[in-house]
């Protein structure tokens, strides 16, 4: 018998002790229905009414009542760095404008791993270095995962 997740609760300080874990990506935390393999082996299906932006910390609600937390896994990223806010605005741009996932923060923008992408952003000025951490990056108006 498969368990199922119909509901999610926000992360909360000092919430309940989950059953289990599920580690999942930026795109995987992007969900409405899939089929899910929690950390000790027992699947899931996650049966939302609609499609949800689950985030590090946040709790899949079992119809039995038991909770498994969400965890993000480390991504394969891009550090971007600009040598002034402007200059980091400027190359906030040029990765919009190739509407790539980005998570844009005060000094810094992570972006997933890219060659060519790499190739123009330091063409344009910008410091790169690769990093492996989670990733919460900001899907914009049109990014949707139902087809």
């Amino acid at each position: 018998m498969v368990l199922r997740a119909t509901s999610f609760r926000r992360a909360e300080p000092l919430g309940e002790t989950p059953f289990d874990i599920v580690v999942l990506d930026a795109d995987e935390r992007h969900i409405r229905r899939k089929r899910i393999t929690l950390q000790h082996g027992d699947e899931i299906l996650v049966d939302f009414e609609k499609s949800v932006k689950l985030e590090h910390g946040d709790c899949l609600v079992l119809e039995d009542g038991r909770v498994a937390e969400v965890i993000a896994a480390e991504e394969h990223l891009m550090e971007i760095r600009a040598c002034s806010p402007e200059h980091l605005i400027q190359l906030a741009w040029h990765i919009g404008n190739r509407h790539l996932p980005a998570q844009i923060e005060p000094q810094r923008i992570l972006i997933r791993r890219d060659r060519i992408i790499r190739h123009m952003l330091e063409t344009l000025g910008a410091a790169v270095s690769d990093v492996s951490e989670p990733f919460h990056p900001e899907h914009g108006a049109y990014h949707t995962h139902e087809h």
